[in-house]
């Protein structure tokens, strides 16, 4: 089997992939035709020599991702039409904004929505599940039991947070599609020509997911915050925070690892990361496929197999 650096992402009615520098977005139009756009990614954070380090490597392509994922999204949306339905004289708040900061406007909204997803994820996946494990402190032994009452808290409403999601009609066709993008890497992975007929065939389940990523920051921060040990809620609370980025850094090492090896080590941490797809991904129709191939043919043309 080759080994790809090249990874995607679902998006409304489309697929993303993406190479070490540039990323090509296909999107299913309202007429019915496939839209491919490439892009260079941009890496400003990665360029640093700090962040070419391992762990801190991770940091950087984190918050790439996020930042480039917002993008496709917002892009995705205009492509498939999404924008015209709902198009509508601006308020006067935003004739405001496009005043004052005019074409920069959206890379503004970009990163303000970057900030806000960090720190929704920060508040909800590690400070509640901190007051929520202060609630079992006079109950435990020590601080050794409450870093573990408190990572399995972490993992719960997360787990419960990703069966929530799943839930949602709408979501559905994202999760295809998310399907469809596994489905091409795993065709492009095992040699065979990407065809319809032949993507079909393979598994929706990739071990360098996004899912199994966030599921194993989860197992990670359990491990790492294990060894901060404090009766503080307050300590504990910044101390988390602090070490987020060093948690996702070494999560990131993790899955690197993972996706470039077949031992049976590595097939026991994929596996809770593989099970939990089964919610995140669902089985494409054919017109998904051909936004996955159309998209990974797009990176293939500009970068090459490796």
């Amino acid at each position: 089997m080759k080994r790809t650096n090249i990874g995607g992402q679902a998006v409304i009615e489309g697929v993303m992939m993406a190479g070490k520098k540039m990323y090509a977005l296909a999107v299913r139009t309202p007429e019915g035709t496939i839209t491919v756009e490439k892009n260079h990614r941009d890496n400003v954070l990665s360029r640093h020599k700090l962040f070419k380090l391992p762990i801190f490597r991770g940091m950087a392509a984190f918050v790439e991702s996020l930042i480039t994922g917002v993008k496709i999204i917002m892009r995705s949306a205009q492509l498939a039409g999404m924008e015209d339905e709902t198009e509508e004289e601006p308020s006067k708040f935003e004739k405001f904004l496009l005043d004052k900061f005019g074409d920069k406007l959206a890379d503004i909204l970009i990163y303000f929505s970057v900030c806000v997803s960090i720190l929704f994820s920060i508040a909800v996946f590690f400070m509640l599940p901190v007051f929520i494990g202060s609630l079992f402190r006079p109950i435990l032994p020590g601080t050794w039991a409450l870093g573990i009452v408190e990572g399995l808290v972490r993992i719960v409403i997360f787990l419960l947070y990703i069966w929530l999601i799943s839930k949602m009609e709408e979501i559905k066709r994202v999760y295809q599609y998310h399907g469809a993008e596994h489905k091409t890497i795993n065709c492009f992975e095992s040699g065979d020509e990407l065809t319809v007929e032949n993507v079909m065939k393979h598994t929706r389940l990739h071990k360098r997911c996004g899912t199994s990523f966030l599921l194993i920051v989860m197992i990670i921060s359990m491990v790492v915050f294990f060894f901060v040990r404090t009766d503080s809620i307050v300590l504990r609370l910044i101390s988390r925070v602090f070490l987020v980025p060093f948690v996702a850094g070494i999560s990131y090492e993790v899955i690197k690892w993972a996706g470039n090896s077949d031992s049976p080590l590595v097939n026991i941490v994929s596996k809770p990361g593989l099970c939990l797809q089964l919610l995140t991904t669902k089985e494409p129709d054919g017109s998904q496929i051909e936004c996955a191939i159309a998209a990974m043919k797009g990176v293939l043309e500009d970068e090459g197999e490796e």
